[in-house]
């Protein structure tokens, strides 16, 4: 299930441990007013909304890709992109299972799909953050709920973030792919999580390119 920006931020500033009142401070707005959006009592605009975000080092929210479907905002920008693409949202297990069909995506395959503006260069699907591995104390996090955008057809090189499988799972994993001393490792943003090494038997299944949340 996504969940909403404001219970993302909120677990967000827990972690950092900052307070409603420091964020008031940095946001020139008072604590009763973030305390409102952080309860989901008040909705601010998605511009606030997004600079809320950035103070915690969170992606910001996308206002160009139109949505029906209730509870989504649909944020007229300047200018729209002029065509959007659909992508599959699929389960860990499913990616870790990736392989290079000849048909992109079969009858059934999932029933969930979303809507971006980025044209993948190889095939594409949405995966649900789940756990804390990727939630930083400080500086850029993905917690738990993000949905993020993996392409396949992206090479992956130190600095990105990934998906990988390891060998003695039949999952994907997500972590940032680092070099050290001619070696690959995959690091999590969150310090209390172990790195692992890329050992040959290792899949690399794609990178992410997009991160966004639902309102």
């Amino acid at each position: 299930m996504n969940r909403k920006w404001y219970e993302v931020a909120r677990q967000v500033m827990e972690t950092q441990e900052i307070s409603q009142e420091e964020m008031a401070e940095r946001m020139g707005v008072t604590p009763g007013a973030v305390g409102h959006w952080l309860n989901g009592k008040r909705e601010p605009k998605i511009e606030v909304i997004n600079r809320l975000l950035g103070e915690l080092g969170l992606p910001i929210l996308a206002t160009s890709i139109p949505s029906s479907e209730p509870g989504m905002h649909n944020v007229a920008p300047t200018a729209q992109p002029s065509r959007f693409y659909r992508y599959p949202v699929i389960s860990w297990v499913e990616a870790g299972g990736w392989s290079e069909a000849v048909e992109p995506y079969p009858a059934g395959y999932s029933d969930t799909f979303e809507i971006s503006d980025y044209k993948a260069k190889g095939r594409a699907f949405w995966l649900v953050v789940r756990g804390d591995s990727m939630t930083a104390p400080a500086g850029q996090s993905i917690p738990e709920g993000m949905l993020i955008l993996v392409d396949t057809g992206i090479e992956p090189t130190a600095g990105k973030l990934v998906i990988a499988k390891l060998p003695e799972s039949n999952e994907a994993t997500f972590k940032k792919l680092v070099e050290d001393a001619g070696r690959y490792f995959l690091k999590p943003l969150n310090p209390a999580y172990p790195t692992l090494p890329v050992t040959e038997d290792c899949k690399l299944i794609g990178v992410i390119r997009q991160m966004t949340m639902r309102l």
